[in-house]
């Protein structure tokens, strides 16, 4: 048995007060867009606050995972970042706390429309075209044609040269898979697939890095957001982005209070931030380039002009059903990754 000093014990409850005071300061936070745009909001809400912040960078399948899990103890504040879909899937688990931020009245009409389809849990942040990119040097090296189609990435040329996320873990791949479904119709969508993952390396987790493993030259074609894509080509990769010939869908990047957080008004204060002309400013000065959702927020000058681009009329209420991703998941684990040869995922 122990002996516990008066010394002892003093310090004990002093350290217990203290770590009490500090846990008030904290917000943790699950970040779903790119490293730098997490690091690079992380300290400007801090220094615009003071307060504390604990981020960690997820995909948005594996964050939706991690607040389901923890549902009945939270253990993060807010999810920020990652495909809207997904955010109306935990809202329609009853995982997210209602809130309409500060400037709500400053949203884009998009924004405003998912803010009323989440039932007032999610709101708008970003919005951002899916497409792909390919790497001119590898492509002309080896003679193959460029392709500017969806259909074109099933061609015998690209044997091991395109590379897509999972859309288990990646909200980019999911809003692929939906896309697919909507311009293709379920049935072809998934006999598209089902051709395409012959040529497809790697599933990769994350949705962004397919274009940045293409930058690299070590794929030939990634699909992705086209401005993760634009990111890297204006760092000096060799890629050619990509608007699908047929049409493509579009995420809008949400941001959400968990239901039970533990810090809430400081959930609350980050969420007003990430929404304010101020907060929409740290992904371009992260080198990002979505399309911010305040109106009053300044583009970034290497945004997608999306007014050019052919999009099917996505829908986040039907691809937002916890339902429907769960039965498109079930068929592409037995379709697509079942019927594929063995492919590693990074």
């Amino acid at each position: 048995m122990k002996l516990v000093t008066p010394l002892a014990a003093s310090a004990a409850v002093w350290l217990c007060a203290s770590l009490a005071g500090a846990s008030a300061q904290d917000l943790n936070v699950l970040c779903g867009v790119d490293e730098d745009w997490c690091a690079t909001m992380e300290r400007t809400f801090e220094a615009e606050t003071g307060l504390d912040v604990s981020m960690s960078r997820r995909s948005t399948g594996e964050i939706l995972d991690q607040i389901r899990i923890e549902k009945d103890d939270p253990r993060i504040d807010v999810w920020w970042g990652g495909t809207g879909d997904t955010h109306l899937q935990a809202a329609g688990e009853d995982l997210l706390e209602p809130y309409r931020p500060e400037n709500a009245g400053d949203a884009l009409p998009w924004a405003q429309n998912f803010y009323r389809l989440s039932g007032g849990t999610a709101s708008g942040v970003y919005a951002g075209a899916l497409g792909f990119a390919y790497n001119s040097d590898i492509l002309e090296k080896r003679g193959i044609p460029a392709p500017s189609c969806w259909k074109d990435l099933t061609d015998p040329h690209y044997r091991g040269l395109v590379q897509v996320a999972n859309p288990n873990s990646s909200g980019t791949a999911f809003t692929f898979l939906a896309t697919l479904v909507q311009l293709l119709g379920e049935e072809e969508a998934f006999e598209y697939l089902a051709a395409l993952s012959a040529n497809i390396a790697h599933f990769t987790t994350s949705g962004a890095a397919p274009v940045k493993t293409a930058a690299r030259g070590e794929t030939g074609i990634g699909i992705s957001f086209i401005h993760d894509a634009v990111t890297q080509k204006l760092a000096g990769a060799p890629l050619v982005i990509v608007a699908p010939c047929e049409g493509t869908g579009y995420e809008i990047g949400a941001v959400s209070i968990v239901k039970g957080a533990r810090n809430l008004e400081a959930a609350r204060r980050f969420v007003d931030f990430a929404l304010s002309p101020e907060g929409q400013a740290t992904g371009a000065a992260a080198g990002q380039n979505q399309i911010p959702s305040n109106a009053r927020a300044a583009l970034p000058p290497a945004a997608p002009d999306i007014s050019l681009i052919r999009m099917v009329d996505y829908d986040f209420a039907t691809f937002g059903s916890p339902d429907r991703r769960l039965r498109l998941l079930d068929r592409f684990d037995s379709e697509v990754l079942g019927n594929a040869e063995p492919l590693a995922t990074h």
